[in-house]
C-alpha cells in the first residue's frame, strides 16, 4: 500500500463482505464482484452482468439479488474491483434498499478497501 492510500479500519462482518465478492468475482472471472448485507445478516453476491440484452453492475445485481430473496433493508454493500469510484448509479440502488448512511466498502482485486462511502 503506497503512503497515499489511506487505509481504512473495517468491522469484522463488513471485511467478510469483501471477501465474499472478491471471491465472486474471481470464481465467474468478472470485473467485479459485489457483495451486500441485509437486515437478518444474510448475505447475497453478485458479478458484472454483461450480456447483449442486460448489463448489471455487481452491486445492482448483488441489490437486485437481495430483493429477491425478501430482503427489507441493507445494513452494508462492498464492491470489489479495478475502478476506485463508486458509480452514482449504484449507491442509488443501495440506497433505495439501504437508506441514506448506509456503507459502501470499495476495495481493489486484492481485497484492500480503498474508499468507504455512505448513500
Amino acid at each position: 500500500m503506497s503512503a497515499e492510500t489511506p487505509e481504512f479500519a473495517v468491522d469484522p462482518e463488513d471485511a467478510k463482505l469483501v471477501t465474499l465478492a472478491r471471491a465472486t468475482r474471481a470464481r465467474n472471472g468478472a470485473s467485479e464482484g459485489a457483495a451486500v448485507r441485509d437486515e437478518t445478516g444474510r448475505t447475497y453476491t453478485a458479478s458484472t452482468v454483461a450480456l447483449p440484452s442486460l448489463e448489471l453492475s455487481a452491486l445492482r445485481t448483488a441489490v437486485a439479488m437481495a430483493v429477491a430473496g425478501g430482503a427489507r433493508a441493507l445494513e452494508a454493500a462492498a464492491i470489489v474491483g479495478a475502478e476506485a469510484a463508486v458509480t452514482e448509479a449504484d449507491r442509488a440502488a443501495v440506497r433505495d434498499l439501504g437508506g441514506a448512511g448506509t456503507p459502501i466498502l470499495s476495495a481493489g482485486p486484492d481485497a484492500v478497501v480503498r474508499a468507504v462511502a455512505s448513500v
